[in-house]
C-alpha cells in the first residue's frame, strides 16, 4: 500500500524524530512510503487567523503536491483536520472544489490510518512505563477521531496506561490563542499539568506536536519530570524499558 506522509511544520522544524518513527511505523506495517518534498504548512494559522485568501493559495499547493497520493498520512489530528476543511474555502470554485474535496476524503491521521484502513490495533508495541494521554481539541472534536489511539495505545506491551482527569479540556496551546492570550493560555496549561501530575505517570502521550510543546514546555519550565511523547514513538518502540 502507497502512502504519502504530510509530516507537519512542527515535526520538520521541532519534532523531526515524530516524522522519523511514523514512517518506520509504517513500513513496518507493510507501507510503502514516500515524502512530496514540495509540502509546505498547511495553512492552519493564517486560516484562523482569518486570512482565507493567503488560505486558499496555500491550499492550492498542497492539493497540487500530494493530489497523485493513494493516501495522505498527517501525524498531527489538527493538520489532518485543516486538509479536510480545504473544500470549505472553495465555495465559488467548484472545480478547486472538487479537487479540495478529493484531498481530503484520503487524509487520515495516523492512528485513524492504521486503525481503519490497515486494520491493525496490535502494532508489535512494547514500552514498559506508566503513561497517561492528552486527547487534542481538533482531533476529537472535528476529527472525530477518539477512540483510535486508546485502541492502539491499549494493545502496546508493557504500558501501563491511566486515564487523564478532564482529558477534553484543551491544553491552552490553540496556536496563535497561546500568543494573543497568554495568561489565559497558562492558567490553561497549568490545570492540565496538574491533572497529568494527579496520575503519577512516568510519561504524557499526545497525537499532536502543538499539544505537546504546549504542555512540554510548561513541564520543563515547572521542572516536572514527566517525558512527553507523541504516539508514533510510542508505537514504533519494539525494545524493551
Amino acid at each position: 500500500m502507497k502512502v504519502s506522509l504530510f509530516v507537519t511544520c512542527l515535526a520538520d522544524l521541532f519534532y523531526p524524530e515524530v516524522g522519523k518513527d511514523t514512517v518506520e511505523l509504517l513500513e513496518g506495517l507493510g507501507c510503502e512510503v514516500d515524502f512530496p518534498a514540495a509540502q509546505t504548512c498547511c495553512g492552519q494559522p493564517a486560516f484562523n487567523s482569518g486570512y482565507h485568501k493567503e488560505s486558499k493559495e496555500v491550499a492550492k499547493h498542497m492539493v497540487e503536491t500530494f493530489e497523485g497520493a493513494d493516501y495522505v498520512v498527517v501525524p498531527s489530528g489538527s493538520c489532518a483536520t485543516m486538509l479536510k476543511e480545504y473544500a470549505k474555502l472553495f465555495v465559488d470554485d467548484p472545480a478547486w472544489q472538487e479537487r479540495a474535496r478529493a484531498l481530503g476524503e484520503k487524509t487520515y491521521e495516523l492512528t485513524q490510518f492504521i486503525v481503519h484502513v490497515l486494520e491493525k490495533e496490535d502494532v508489535g508495541a512494547v514500552f514498559h512505563a506508566r503513561a497517561t494521554y492528552h486527547t487534542s481539541c481538533h482531533m476529537t472534536r472535528l476529527l472525530g477521531a477518539r477512540e483510535e489511539p486508546l485502541k492502539l495505545l491499549n494493545q502496546v506491551e508493557g504500558l501501563q496506561l491511566t486515564p487523564l482527569s478532564h482529558c477534553y479540556d484543551c491544553c491552552g496551546f490553540g496556536g496563535t490563542f497561546s500568543v494573543k492570550m497568554d495568561s489565559i493560555s497558562r492558567e490553561m496549561v497549568d490545570a492540565k499539568v496538574n491533572h497529568i501530575e494527579e496520575t503519577d505517570a512516568e510519561v504524557l502521550i499526545g497525537a499532536d506536536a502543538g499539544c505537546l510543546m504546549n504542555i512540554g514546555g510548561r513541564l520543563k519550565r515547572q521542572g516536572k519530570p514527566v517525558k512527553v511523547m507523541h504516539i508514533a514513538q510510542v508505537l514504533n518502540h519494539k525494545q524493551e524499558g
